[in-house]
């Protein structure tokens, strides 16, 4: 936060309406798991009824204008035409054409080099794959790191970040840990020739087994300005101290990351946003602030103090039922129709005061479905909302009005066609887009996409108050 009128992080996601569950139901995990469930039941229906082969989807090499309110792909096939509102497709390629022999995709992240070239992480469900982002934006695939845990165990939740050069990667697949891969091993790469990496070619890794019992993560967070990460979301959640908490994992060596502490006062925590704190709370200022989604509360931590087990302290926590502000989705409130029409979400939380925070608005989505990641850039949210596909929000006009009154869909790409037949024009389910990365200085989008691949995409043709500026770094909570 850099003014008490700047609108600079956000949030996303948190696991459940907090009005539908019980504390305990929370406390003892049956939340968590139940919706586990519920999205493995989707995701192998989808793979009965071949949402996952290749060949249903034609790859896409060069420009392809937004017309109409359409990228059409194939003359008359559905399924190979996108609906877009101001994005335009540069490139699209399959999970099978970047390296994956089991495809989905989930989290993703983007680095620029030092000379300024283009790159992005993409988690599949056998790893990692690296490509470059070409001028025109080519998807550009140079190699892939494979996922870290014994037996070969695979996890659809693979999610990603960035410190420095190094990309940290963090999965739910047991053993797996948070592995650490420099970056810049991809600058001489020859794409005719992509890589197989292997484990010795990371940088390091960590696994630290008294804090994270079977060495499986649901999230990771960096604090690029202090130095750190925190593994979020660990399993099992009972009968440790850390309790699927915070881990707090020191990243001044990467070749050796190490754990200080975590911070498992609050029990689960599914995303989070460490910062440090220069906002209109002056107690606060200069302090290492998180900001963390457990599932049914907002639960603000001063984590100044890592060192030992729950030396946190928490300031505050928020239910919600339905930098100064932070904006947050759950991605199962229209699933369980605690948003009963099915339109979703998105909370406008004024955080000013971090010992009192208070919902000030929301934003009802225009699309039918469920919301799921989003990241702001520069005033524009960018919503990675599963079958909707890619929305963008221009939400800088909530310092002005916190009700959200104000906020305005400017763009999107629906990457998901197969429930455009639909009455409501979507579904409720867990499918298309998980991830995307938008922060990249030639305004070119990365969308990672569960069934089909990896999209670029850009956007073209609308005015707003935030249009034109540079995209910054991103400013995202969970």
């Amino acid at each position: 936060m850099k003014s008490s009128t700047t609108l600079n992080f956000l949030a996303t996601a948190g696991l459940a309406a907090a009005a539908l569950f019980s504390e305990g139901e929370y406390d003892r995990g049956e939340v968590h798991e139940m919706i586990m469930g519920k999205k493995f039941s989707s995701w192998d229906k989808h793979a009965e009824e071949g949402a996952y082969e290749a060949e249903n989807y034609v790859p896409v090499d060069s420009f392809m204008p937004c017309t109409d309110g359409q990228v059409v792909v194939v003359e008359g096939d559905a399924n190979n035409t996108y609906k877009c509102n101001n994005m335009d497709l540069l490139n699209f390629k399959p999970h099978s054409a970047l390296g994956s022999f089991t495809g989905f995709g989930s989290g993703s992240w983007g680095w620029v080099s030092d000379d300024g070239r283009e790159f992005a992480a993409i988690g599949q469900k056998d790893g990692a794959a690296f490509i470059e982002i070409g001028p025109e934006g080519e998807i550009i695939y140079l190699g892939r790191l494979p996922q870290y845990s014994v037996l070969q165990r695979y996890s659809q939740w693979r999610e990603i970040r960035m410190y420095k050069n190094y990309v940290l990667i963090g999965s739910e697949a047991v053993d797996h840990g948070l592995q650490i891969f420099d970056m810049t091993k991809l600058l001489d790469l020859d794409p005719a020739n992509p890589v197989n990496f292997s484990l010795s070619d990371q940088t390091g890794h960590f696994l630290d087994y008294e804090k994270m019992p079977l060495g499986r993560m649901h999230n990771v967070v960096v604090n690029e300005e202090l130095g750190y990460a925190a593994a979020l979301g660990s399993a099992p959640r009972f009968n440790h101290s850390c309790a699927a908490g915070l881990v707090w994992i020191d990243l001044s060596d990467p070749s050796n990351p190490t754990s200080p502490g975590c911070a498992g006062e609050d029990g689960y925590v599914h995303d989070a946003q460490c910062v440090v704190y220069h906002g209109p709370d002056s107690r606060y200022e200069g302090k290492d602030i998180c900001f963390g989604y457990n599932e049914d509360t907002l639960t603000i931590y001063d984590a100044t103090v890592k060192t030992g087990v729950n030396q946190s302290t928490i300031i505050s926590k928020l239910s919600y039922d339905y930098h100064q502000y932070i904006l947050l989705d759950d991605e199962y409130d229209e699933y369980d129709y605690a948003v009963p029409d099915g339109y979703p979400v998105t909370y406008i939380i004024d955080v000013s005061n971090l010992e009192d925070p208070k919902q000030s608005g929301i934003y009802k989505s225009k699309h039918y479905g469920i919301d799921h990641n989003q990241y702001i850039f520069d005033g524009l949210a960018y919503q990675s909302n599963y079958g909707i596909g890619l929305t963008v929000l221009d939400v800088s006009g909530i310092p002005d009005d916190p009700t959200g009154g104000n906020v305005e869909e400017v763009a999107g790409f629906d990457i998901y066609p197969e429930d455009d037949h639909l009455p409501e024009g979507g579904v409720l389910d867990f499918v298309g887009t998980w991830s995307h990365y938008a922060g990249f200085p030639s305004g070119h989008i990365v969308i990672n996409t569960i069934e089909r691949g990896v999209f670029v995409t850009k956007l073209s043709g609308f005015e707003g108050r935030a249009r034109g500026k540079r995209h910054a770094a991103p400013r995202r909570l969970r």
